[in-house]
């Protein structure tokens, strides 16, 4: 269970119970669990699969990364493409 204050917190803002409040807190915090690599991996295959080629692909993933509220390091095209390829 998340932390009980911060469950009450949302329930008490939001006006959802408290299991659906700590149901939304562990989809937030897991969300920001999401490792950068796996990240990179899941927004390459979702832009991929509309079509973007690797520079856009790279650039867009790149800036996402920037503005994460945990910011993860800034990564070049190079080592964006070693997390995808390998």
């Amino acid at each position: 269970m998340p932390d009980p204050e911060l469950v009450q917190r949302v329930a008490a803002s939001t006006g959802l119970s408290s299991a659906e409040a700590a149901r939304v807190v562990d989809d937030v915090l897991a969300f920001h669990r999401e490792t950068v690599e796996d990240y990179v991996r899941r927004r390459h295959a979702h832009l991929q699969t509309y079509g973007a080629k690797n520079p856009e692909i790279f650039a867009t993933v790149a800036a996402e990364l920037r503005g994460r509220l945990v910011a993860a390091p800034d990564l070049s095209e190079r080592q964006l493409r070693r997390i995808v390829y390998g």
